[in-house]
């Protein structure tokens, strides 16, 4: 006669249960830090953008201190000379077409200032004219492409012209 032992291999259901808990857990973890992370990317992506954003008014301030005079100036458009007064024939131009600010030297489009995932709105310049001399003030405002909460941003400054202080 054999003797037939009642636990002979594999699993009871009891341990079957307590595994499955155990990776059901680890699955919700894991699912959790997934979702965090993605989260945090988009943000990172949306600040980046916003930085870039921030490299518009750069570019802009930098070439209106260096100009030495505005040839035009309208409120989506500002025209600027390039080089030395009175021989100063180039001329760098920023204007908003759509939701791009572009920028143009010598009436050829040299391309965007802003990415494709920044839209540009709102561009707004301004001539300042004292008895001591001239300045821009630049305006504008941004948004991200990718950001699901649509916040947009206002960047402004107000820049001298070189030759005048």
């Amino acid at each position: 006669m054999k003797n037939y032992n009642a636990k002979t291999g594999g699993y009871t259901l009891v341990e079957m249960l307590f595994y499955l808990s155990i990776f059901a857990i680890f699955s919700v973890v894991l699912i959790n830090v997934l979702i965090v992370m993605t989260r945090s990317f988009r943000e990172t992506a949306v600040f980046a953008d916003l930085v870039k954003g921030s490299a518009i008014m750069e570019r802009m301030a930098r070439e209106v201190s260096q100009s030495p005079g505005i040839v035009s100036i309208s409120s989506t458009d500002l025209k600027l000379y390039v080089g030395d007064l009175p021989t100063a024939n180039n001329t760098i131009e920023f204007l908003l077409s759509g939701s791009d600010v572009v920028l143009e030297e010598d009436d050829v489009a040299v391309g965007n200032l802003n990415s494709p995932n920044v839209s540009v709105s709102n561009l707004l310049f301004t001539e300042i004219t004292t008895t001591e001399g001239k300045a821009v003030k630049i305006e504008y405002t941004i948004s991200s492409n990718r950001d699901p909460q649509a916040r947009v941003y206002n960047f402004y400054d107000t820049v001298i012209l070189r030759g005048i202080y």
